[in-house]
């Protein structure tokens, strides 16, 4: 038995113990495919040397890509970087032959390589390559991407977006942005002010100043936009604010009503929201162009939170029409809702995944909050979190990995990001400058 097909039996047998683990692939030199929905994974071993720096005054960029492009692929919790200390091969030139002996004497099962360099009018260019180091043999074909000396970091994370691909056979989320809402001061001040953020917390950048109380921001299906609640009327109204030129205009409201959780539809062309007419709520439809309205939902029951499904045919939403705080699916033009949370607890903040197949929750039970995902009938509930204060999942792109907000206890308590992946490992704090909630994943830029 050659070593490669002793690595795939000892992988298989682990996935078979470990459980909730498939593996796949087409014939023993087609490149690994993993799907993680449960139970223990042990991380590929991938090495990441650094890219060769092409030009004068490019070695930075190539030592930070190079860096990055680990960092975003060991944050998945699927593959472990090899320390570069323990190479046995030097990648001097981007074309120079890969030594596979070299890279199997370390137990490299992937192996990226890259170069990198600048040019006269400011750009910087990386290209890569990917190799399945015990098959011998390149990963897909060498790629190049550029971008301003600024945008080096979107660089890495296409890099990486790409790598990934290959390596799993999922969608990437790499080179992808979050809004949401970044707090300072004591927790009964709180200072709150919406802020856009690459994924991993890097590049932030504030959209509003802290004058008024803002929430649940929500990005636009093309990442142009946001549409948050604000306070700076005294009451809360939706407004839409555009990424680019940071302006913001408020939504149109009835005179004497307050309006909340807005969500775009998946094509952009309205909006679902939430409505307080006296003691109803209700959940609203708009029409972004002409500002047209419909009402979705008619019962003395409070109904918020809604969330329409990938293909803009339904929306999950929560309310308390059965005397608890539940989640029900209904047509996305109005009607007759369907019930599909039927465990303990209530439930709340539903959002449909990007593919479609699961819906992600906060449910409060016996004192603790949780993050959960179930399918969309509400079958096959699980928890994936539980903490003094766990809410507001967002999924992102590839529908992998859900980021939230978690609070910690007592008067002193903070909250920040979190995200956690679809089988409930690899849970992760979220780098950000100070604290943050109301997360929004955006689209894959």
């Amino acid at each position: 038995m050659t070593k490669r097909a002793m690595t795939w039996l000892m992988l298989a047998l682990a996935l078979v113990f470990a459980g909730g683990m498939q593996v796949s692939s087409l014939s023993a030199q087609e490149p690994l495919r993993l799907e993680i929905d449960r139970g223990i994974v042990e991380p590929m071993p991938v090495a990441v040397p650094a890219f060769v720096a092409e030009t004068p005054g490019a070695e930075q960029f190539a030592e930070d890509i190079s860096r990055v492009v680990a960092e975003d692929l060991v944050g998945t919790g699927l593959f472990r970087e090899i320390p570069r200390d323990a190479h046995i091969s030097r990648v001097s030139a981007f074309a120079s032959p890969v030594q596979f002996a070299d890279w199997k004497a370390i137990n490299a099962q992937a192996l990226v390589t890259g170069a990198v360099s600048t040019d006269g009018a400011g750009r910087v260019v990386v290209k890569f390559r990917a190799w399945d180091v015990f098959a011998e043999r390149e990963l897909g074909e060498g790629m190049q991407f550029a971008a301003t000396s600024e945008g080096w970091r979107r660089l890495a994370h296409k890099v990486a977006d790409q790598v990934y691909r290959r390596l799993t056979g999922e969608s990437p989320y790499f080179d992808s942005r979050v809004v949401f809402v970044s707090e300072v001061g004591p927790k009964d001040d709180r200072q709150k002010r919406l802020a856009i953020m690459d994924y991993d917390g890097a590049n932030v950048q504030y959209l509003t100043d802290s004058a008024s109380i803002v929430l649940a921001p929500r990005f636009s299906p093309n990442g142009n936009q946001v549409l948050y609640t604000s306070y700076q009327t005294g009451f809360p109204r939706i407004h839409i604010l555009d990424v680019g030129a940071v302006q913001s205009r408020i939504l149109q409201a009835n005179e004497g009503t307050m309006s909340f959780a807005p969500r775009f539809s998946p094509d952009g062309s309205r909006v679902v929201y939430s409505m307080t007419q006296g003691s109803n709520t209700d959940i609203w439809a708009m029409d972004v162009a002409s500002g047209a309205t419909r009402r979705l939902t008619s019962t003395p029951a409070i109904e918020t939170a809604p969330s329409f499904s990938p293909d803009g045919s339904q929306i999950v939403f929560e309310s308390d029409r059965s005397g608890s705080q539940q989640l029900y699916v209904m047509p996305a033009m109005g009607g007759d809702a369907q019930r599909i949370s039927f465990g303990e607890g209530r439930y709340g903040t539903p959002v449909w995944s990007p593919r479609g197949d699961r819906i992600a929750f906060t449910k409060q039970n016996q004192g603790r909050f949780h993050i959960g995902v179930m399918n969309t009938n509400g079958s096959e509930e699980r928890l994936l979190t539980a903490s003094f204060l766990d809410e507001g999942p967002t999924w992102a792109p590839n529908g992998r990995v859900i980021m939230f907000t978690r609070e910690t206890q007592g008067a002193q308590g903070a909250s920040a990001l979190y995200s956690v992946d679809i089988s409930g490992r690899n849970l992760r704090r979220v780098r950000t400058p100070a604290g943050a909630s109301d997360p929004s994943w955006g689209p894959l830029q």
